[in-house]
């Protein structure tokens, strides 16, 4: 008689995140061959990271199975995005990158599961995911040094996500960092600094505390402020009444990205 299936484990809730058809139902498949050893129930499927974002709102997960490489979001920026959650997930990435790549995901200690993905190493994986913690964002940003394309605010308990390109300025105010569009503003919890470094070419510093999206300027003009009425130079958004002031030690750079 054989041995009964050990389900000493619950089932844990996955989301499948591949821009490919054809690997999301292979994954789905692998995770119901390995069910007796590593019981999970897939939760919902998405073809990138805006969709599976999307899918979380509604639907928290335990596990989140996302490829890399993926269009309009990518499996790195989700992680990101997911980790700001106030439960996150785990989360594992399939990857046919090359050995380099894949090294690099070994030494941060992020699981991975090289494609094609086998059955036996799915379940390693699973079981290696209900014990780690999510990956920091500080990782992820190792693993993958490229820019977001959105940004990514908690409000009233989900991720609102906000597209970079629709920011025309970042100003930091107390612990926080407001991101301004042309609609509202916006609450992030980052470093300015780290901000200005991972987008160098979009965003430009202006003062201590502010970076303006650099193809949102309209002009720059002389102001007088202050008791003294001394005059210094600001900066004109386009779509935005208010006027940015730029400080005299940023102002050399400044004039030279603007070519003004």
């Amino acid at each position: 008689m054989s041995e009964p299936a050990d389900h000493a484990f619950a089932p844990l809730s996955v989301l499948i995140v591949d821009d490919e058809a054809p690997a999301r139902e292979r994954l789905q498949d692998l995770l119901g061959d390995i069910a007796d050893t590593q019981p999970t129930r897939v939760a919902g499927m998405a073809a990138n990271g805006v969709e599976a974002l999307a899918i979380l709102e509604k639907t928290p997960v335990d596990l989140i199975l996302t490829d890399i490489q993926m269009p309009v979001m990518a499996g790195i920026e989700l992680a990101r995005h997911v980790g700001r959650l106030e439960h996150p997930p785990a989360v594992i990435f399939t990857t046919a990158y090359d050995e380099y790549a894949v090294r690099a995901f070994e030494l941060a200690a992020v699981d991975y599961l090289l494609k094609p993905v086998r059955a036996g190493r799915l379940a390693e994986a699973i079981a290696k995911a209900r014990r780690l913690r999510p990956p920091a964002d500080e990782v992820l940003r190792r693993i993958a040094p490229t820019t977001r394309s959105h940004f990514s605010v908690s409000e009233r308990g989900r991720i609102l996500l906000v597209p970079v390109a629709e920011v025309l300025y970042l100003k930091a105010e107390q612990k926080y960092v407001v991101a301004r569009s042309l609609e509202r503003e916006y609450l992030l919890d980052e470093s300015l600094v780290q901000l200005e470094e991972e987008f160098p070419g979009r965003f430009l510093r202006i003062h201590r505390n502010c970076l303006i999206a650099r193809d949102a300027v309209r002009g720059v003009a002389r102001a007088t402020t202050g008791v003294d009425g001394e005059a210094h130079w600001v900066i004109l958004l386009e779509g935005l009444p208010e006027q940015l002031p730029v400080s005299r030690r940023q102002w050399p750079a400044v004039k030279e990205a603007l070519g003004v």
